[in-house]
């Protein structure tokens, strides 16, 4: 797998350089989730068209082989000294961790990799990635996420870890990991959010064809994958209130838009979101607030209208539950880059978007990018 980008020196902008992600793949790494942060990363570009990240994958030995868990191996250029010139590590999941799964140690080439992390490197795992994290020291006493399945071997393997199964992701500063497999898009595209902002989040999501963010954690998908076949979606009420974000929308109203009861709408609605329609209507005018904060110019009182939350108080308490700042702070944090305001009718309005699962916090981008952990 050839380098991407020409290192550090690579610029994004007049005298900035480009953000580093080193992807370690690891033998038994799964090819989807290797292929996450190049596609997610390397589409992110900034409004001027420049590469926003540079993305190499590199290996714990020298420039060879790898296998995977597929029926092919792949060939990485980079060795593990290229970590030492990253500013993201990111480590995907593999189903080869030996004794990194079974007693939480790290292997002498993990160990010898590691030593080439610099101090202030933002550390990301995807899936069982985060046994490697977990296993080099830097989990101890931290929030994590990891595949549901694996949740209760995590935690007896590193006690120290408070691990919780219910997120799609963690964000903990400067350490992230992720539940399974598909979590790791989402997880991802939460980092371009925290470090660029919601409009180039949303246009690498909108080119890769998913969502800017998914509704609820991965506990709705341990005992029902997807909706029973039989059962009636909630989709064309979810698409109807997001048209009406800022006007006032009645539970009964949602029923209406699929012909169901209250009561059954309201069930079938979290069977397939994972969150009640309250929670998700909250979320959804949190997420258009967040949006007009960054990319207009509009007063805090009329964004407070124009999501649906009537007053600047109202919003306010809304996002300091959600996010943990005033309005003010989010914008100032999130600010999008002047002379490069978008037009309102541009923003998610029209997205789906949902809980982000953020969990924990740090100063600055990362207090402002948590989300609300559904109940």
């Amino acid at each position: 797998m050839a380098e991407s980008g020409s290192g550090n020196s690579s610029e994004s902008g007049p005298g900035r350089p480009r953000h580093r992600v080193a992807v370690l793949a690891l033998d038994g790494v799964l090819p989807f989730e290797l292929g996450i942060p190049q596609r997610i990363f390397g589409r992110a570009k900034s409004p001027e068209g420049a590469p926003l990240y540079d993305v190499i994958t590199c290996s714990v030995r020298p420039p060879g082989p790898v296998r995977t868990d597929a029926d092919f191996d792949i060939v990485v250029e980079n060795g593990p000294e290229a970590i030492a010139t990253a500013d993201t590590v990111l480590i995907p999941s593999s189903y080869e961790l030996g004794q990194v799964y079974e007693s939480g140690r790290l292997t002498d080439e993990l160990a010898a990799a590691f030593a080439y992390v610099r101090p202030g490197t933002r550390l990301v795992a995807i899936c069982t990635g985060g046994y490697v994290l977990a296993a080099a020291g830097f989990l101890d006493g931290r929030p994590a996420s990891t595949h549901w399945s694996s949740a209760a071997h995590f935690q007896r393997t590193f006690p120290r870890i408070k691990v919780d199964a219910d997120v799609l992701f963690i964000d903990d500063g400067d350490v992230l990991t992720s539940a399974g497999v598909a979590a790791g898009i989402d997880l991802c595209l939460h980092i371009v959010r925290r470090d660029h902002g919601s409009a180039i989040a949303n246009d690498v999501a909108r080119h890769t064809v998913v969502p800017p963010h998914r509704d609820g954690g991965q506990a709705q998908y341990i005992q029902r994958p997807v909706p029973q076949v039989q059962l009636a979606t909630t989709t064309k009420a979810r698409a109807w209130a997001l048209a009406r974000l800022h006007e006032p929308i009645q539970l009964r109203d949602m029923a209406e838009q699929e012909s169901m009861s209250v009561r059954t709408f309201t069930r079938r609605f979290r069977e397939e979101a994972g969150i009640s329609p309250g929670q998700w209507l909250v979320l959804q005018r949190v997420e258009r607030a967040r949006y007009l904060l960054e990319a207009t110019d509009l007063s805090v009182d009329q964004i407070a209208k124009d999501a649906g939350f009537g007053t600047a108080q109202s919003m306010r308490q809304h996002l300091q539950a959600a996010l943990g700042v005033a309005p003010t702070v989010y914008r100032r944090t999130f600010r999008a880059v002047p002379g490069q305001r978008t037009p309102v009718t541009d923003g998610p309005r029209n997205t789906d978007a949902g809980n982000g699962n953020a969990k924990g916090t740090a100063a600055g981008r990362a207090t402002a990018a948590a989300a609300l952990r559904p109940v």
